[in-house]
C-alpha cells in the first residue's frame, strides 16, 4: 500500500507551522471564554475533514466539507465578539509604545512596574476599606483612544495619594473610569461602553458593566471597587477573574500586563 500523501516538503512544513501559529493565537483569543469549546470542536471537525480527504473517503469528506461551509456563517455569529476584538487589536496595536522585545531585557522597567503596581494595590485596599467606588482600566496592546476622547487627558505618574484624590467622592474627577498606561494615568472621567450581557449578576451596577464592556471589546484589564460593599473585582476578557488575596491580585495583574 502506498501513502503518497505522506511525502512532505519544506513548504509543507512551513505551511503546518504557520497554521499552528495562527491556531495558537486564535486559541489565546478565546481562551477562558465560553467560545473555547466551540473553537476546539470546529478545529476537530476541520482536521477530520482534511484527514478523510487525504484517505479518499469521499462521502464522509463531502459531508464534513458541506458542514464546514455552512458553519462559516454560524462561526461569524458565534464569535462576533472575538472577531470584533481581534480586528480592533489588529487595527490599533501600538508596538512602539509597548516595546515588548526590549522590555524583556530591561530590569529597571521590571522594578518600576512592581513599584507602581504596589502603589495601585495599596490604593485599592484603602478605597475598598472606605467603600469608595473606583474603576481603573489598564491598557495593553489595544489602543483606547476611542474611549479616552470622552474624558480628560492626563499625564500623571501613579502613586497611592493621586489615586485616592481622583476617586475621592467630592472630587470632580471621580466620575467615570481612569485609563492607566504603563506607570501613568493618561485619562480620567472616561465613559466606557456598557456591556448588555445577561450573565452579569444583578448585584453589580454600571461600574461593573462598564468594566465588562471595555474588557469584552478590547484586551484591556480592569479593576473595580464597589461603592456599596467595598468588594474589589478584577476583569479580563469580559469575565470576572478569581484571585485569593491582594498579593495574588498584584501577581496576576503584573503577569497579564507583561
Amino acid at each position: 500500500m502506498k501513502f503518497d500523501f505522506l511525502e512532505i516538503g519544506i513548504l509543507d512544513v512551513l505551511d503546518i507551522v504557520f497554521v499552528a501559529i495562527m491556531l495558537y493565537y486564535l486559541y489565546k483569543l478565546v481562551r477562558g471564554s465560553a467560545a473555547i469549546n466551540i473553537f476546539i470542536g470546529i478545529v476537530i471537525i476541520y482536521l477530520l475533514g482534511k484527514l478523510t480527504a487525504l484517505l479518499k473517503m469521499e462521502m464522509l469528506s463531502s459531508v464534513l466539507g458541506e458542514f464546514i461551509g455552512v458553519g462559516m456563517i454560524a462561526l461569524v455569529v458565534v464569535f462576533q465578539q472575538e472577531i470584533r476584538k481581534f480586528l480592533l487589536m489588529l487595527g490599533s496595536t501600538n508596538l512602539t509604545s509597548k516595546n515588548i522585545f526590549l522590555r524583556s531585557f530591561n530590569l529597571n522597567e521590571t522594578e518600576n512596574d512592581s513599584k507602581y503596581l504596589s502603589e495601585i494595590i495599596k490604593a485599592v485596599k484603602d478605597l475598598s476599606k472606605k467603600r469608595t467606588g473606583a474603576l481603573m482600566v489598564f491598557q495593553r496592546n489595544t489602543q483606547l483612544d476611542f474611549v479616552k476622547d470622552s474624558g480628560d487627558e492626563m499625564d500623571i505618574l501613579i502613586n497611592k495619594p493621586i489615586l485616592q484624590s481622583i476617586f475621592f467622592k467630592n472630587s470632580t474627577l471621580h466620575d467615570g473610569a481612569i485609563i492607566i498606561e504603563g506607570n501613568k494615568i493618561t485619562a480620567t472621567r472616561v465613559i466606557l461602553p456598557v456591556s448588555n450581557s445577561r450573565e452579569i449578576p444583578l448585584r453589580f451596577g454600571l461600574r461593573h458593566r462598564a468594566a465588562v464592556g471595555i474588557t469584552e471589546k478590547t484586551d484591556a484589564l480592569a479593576i473595580v471597587v464597589s461603592e456599596e460593599n467595598g468588594q474589589v473585582s478584577y476583569l479580563k476578557n469580559g469575565e470576572f477573574a478569581i484571585y485569593d488575596n491582594y498579593d495574588d491580585l498584584q501577581k496576576k495583574l503584573k503577569a497579564d500586563l507583561q
